[in-house]
């Protein structure tokens, strides 16, 4: 005579939704990070506000600039003597995205860009949408974002940018990104000494902040146009710092131009 056990049925059942809830959320958080890899700073830009041409000689000569670039793990690994041959100065390297990425080729592409005599910087990809500015700067701080005395390390930079999987301000208020970032950037300047510079389109800037002012006091300013000239910047910054003016150049990755000459830059990476 068989003998039924239901309770055993019951646990069978329960483990079973178990697993299919957990596979669920693995899934889930695949999602989120689904094409980080190829993200890089500029390229939500580039998608929702288009390339409009090349810096024009004036705006080139306006005053002293250097040349410079960053990559990301689209890249691959890059060849830096050949880089610096073509002209790079600096180079920002994507280290993370969110609190569930990192790119796989930081080490040889943050690395090798130091010992080709460049000054290197990381930047972070923010997702607001994910979880919190102050836990997505100690992702990035742990994953290589940090920053030293040197002379040689950059402030670390925050990529804001469209949201690459919905709205483009990320399902927040300006108020709350604008409190985002600024939990990012208080817990990035406590734990390395230095505030992080922040990446961003004015058009983005002014449409998902609300025209903020907060960070020009504090946080140096790196604009993104792909257009002959720079334009007009976000509220608050009276200059800018760094001008990523081209999703593509001579140089890996997307092509940028600091605003100054080497002994400034020299004076952003020393702090």
């Amino acid at each position: 005579m068989t003998v039924r056990r239901p309770f055993a049925w019951l646990a069978c059942a329960v483990l079973a939704s178990a697993s299919l809830v957990a596979t669920g959320a693995q899934a889930s958080a695949a999602d989120e990070y689904a094409g980080a890899a190829n993200r890089h700073a500029g390229s939500q830009i580039a998608l929702h506000e288009g390339v409009h041409g090349q810096p024009r000689p004036a705006a080139r000569m306006a005053g002293e600039q250097l040349l410079g670039h960053d990559v990301s793990g689209w890249q691959g690994d890059v060849d830096w003597p050949s880089a610096r041959e073509g002209g790079a100065r600096f180079v920002y390297v994507k280290a993370t995205e969110g609190t569930g990425y990192r790119n796989d080729h930081f080490a040889q592409q943050y690395n090798g860009s130091y010992e080709v005599g460049m000054l290197r910087g990381a930047y972070h990809f923010a997702r607001p949408d994910v979880s919190g500015g102050a836990e997505q700067a100690e992702y990035f701080v742990a994953g290589g974002g940090g920053w030293s005395p040197d002379g040689r390390t950059l402030p670390g930079a925050l990529d804001m940018e469209y949201n690459p999987h919905g709205d483009a301000c990320y399902g927040k208020s300006p108020a709350q990104l604008v409190a985002w970032i600024k939990a990012f950037s208080d817990t990035y300047t406590r734990s390395t000494g230095v505030a992080p510079v922040i990446y961003t389109s004015t058009s983005w800037w002014q449409r998902c902040t609300g025209g903020s002012a907060a960070f020009g006091d504090t946080n140096p300013l790196w604009l993104a146009r792909y257009a002959p000239e720079i334009g007009p910047l976000p509220p608050g910054w009276g200059t800018h710092t760094i001008w990523q003016f081209s999703d593509s150049g001579r140089l890996p990755g997307d092509q940028n131009y600091f605003n100054g000459a080497a002994e400034q830059l020299l004076r952003l990476a020393t702090g």
